[in-house]
């Protein structure tokens, strides 16, 4: 139901992201999945009637204060640190800051409703709340959880140490946390969350742009295998790379991470370059850098298969992207792969960091039309029920609401 629709009301709904804002470019090292989200939501709660608000920081001395989007929301940049690009693990210093200004615009025009997008948000968000003669609830969607990150990565994490137990605290703090998968919720259970505290609402996918029809990147006779998304080690394209030995007649077309004219300088790429040497296969990999985020479902089109390997993955757009292009994916068992994957029907799931494994399983969808047709068709249908951005924000609205009802249970019309 649409919030200007009879029996309904419209909210002030402002969401908090700190590092990943809606209107940066897709493709760095801290440019990914969230950014996506938080521009989706934003677009889908305003289109239902409501009035929304991203906050994010200023990492750009030119930004103006406040940016009107087209798609019905404003974007707010939050002056907390020097206004330049940081690495969102060293932003924790300059969240008291950012609280500080939340706080300020808070207790001029209140929200009904603070949506806060990773962790360091959620401190912002529960700090800032807890300033005001009436706090405003405060929902968390964490993104990525800690102590996953530490379990998987260890010694290499670059996150805060004092991390983990913030997100504990936060589960205590928060009034309700929008988890976005099953394997999320056992996550947060272990970090001392109530299960009637959490909801499970799933990234999305626009599925009126990631379609089977329309415009497929150039490619050449050789299979196309895909892989999409930021150059960091944990999505594992190294395991991709070493799977190409597996199936000899394909290519390995690597989406993201730098420009293309800047791919040679990258770090990440010269050392799948190293093991593409090694593996006898780099004649087959290929980088295409980044891409504008209107190129990406040709990209997706041009595929046979897209893979999505991660060593672990909070949730995973990718999937959903291909599933919604007719394309076949091969995942890794982790996360929210899980959920988005239906192994045997959308696609393959193997266990993650086995390049054998994964090579085998590319090798046999390779060999078989008929079963990356029908993955394909499967996976559209799929995509379609369960994860476009309508029915993504739709449930997220209830959750809005519900959590709403239980601290006001009277309806004030609007």
């Amino acid at each position: 139901m649409r919030a200007d629709q009879p029996g309904s009301y419209r909210l002030r709904i402002d969401l908090v992201s700190e590092h990943a804002s809606p209107l940066a470019a897709i493709g760095g090292v801290d440019a990914g999945g969230q950014n996506v989200h938080v521009a989706a939501l934003a677009a889908g709660l305003a289109a239902r009637g409501h009035e929304v608000t991203v906050h994010t920081r200023r990492d750009d001395a030119t930004l103006p204060e406040r940016v009107v989007v087209q798609d019905g929301y404003d974007v707010v940049h939050v002056p907390a640190g020097p206004a330049e690009p940081l690495p969102k693990d060293d932003l924790l210093p300059h969240m008291p800051e950012f609280a500080r200004v939340l706080r300020h615009r808070w207790a001029a025009a209140r929200p009904d409703v603070v949506h806060a997008h990773f962790w360091m948000s959620g401190l912002a968000s529960v700090e800032a709340s807890a300033g005001l003669v009436a706090p405003v609830p405060v929902l968390q969607t964490f993104h990525a959880l800690g102590s996953v990150k530490r379990r998987h990565q260890g010694a290499a994490d670059p996150s805060p140490a004092e991390r983990i137990e913030l997100e504990r605290g936060l589960c205590r703090e928060v009034s309700h946390v929008v988890a976005t998968c099953t394997d999320e919720v056992f996550e947060l259970r272990r970090l001392g969350l109530p299960t009637d505290r959490v909801s499970i609402v799933p990234c999305g996918v626009d599925t009126a742009v990631f379609t089977p029809d329309g415009p497929v990147a150039p490619r050449g006779q050789r299979k196309r295998l895909l892989v999409l998304g930021r150059l960091v080690e944990r999505k594992g394209q190294d395991d991709a790379v070493r799977a190409l030995r597996a199936v000899p007649d394909a290519e390995l077309v690597v989406v993201g991470g730098p420009p293309a004219d800047a791919v040679d300088g990258d770090p990440e790429v010269r050392r799948l370059r190293a093991i593409a040497a090694e593996e006898g296969v780099a004649d087959r990999l290929v980088f295409a850098g980044s891409v504008a985020r209107d190129d990406v479902p040709a990209w997706v089109r041009s595929a046979d298969v897209v893979l999505a390997v991660p060593w672990y993955e909070p949730f995973g757009i990718t999937p959903l992207e291909a599933m919604a292009c007719g394309r076949p994916v091969v995942a890794t068992a982790v996360g929210g792969l899980q959920d988005s994957v239906v192994d045997g029907v959308t696609g393959v799931l193997v266990p993650p960091r086995d390049p054998a494994a994964l090579g085998q399983a590319l090798a046999a969808l390779l060999a078989d039309d008929r079963r990356r047709a029908a993955f394909g068709a499967a996976g559209v249908r799929r995509a379609r029920d369960r994860y476009r951005w309508s029915r993504v924000v739709a449930d997220t609205d209830t959750v809005y609401r519900q959590v709403l009802a239980r601290r006001r249970p009277v309806e004030i019309a609007r």
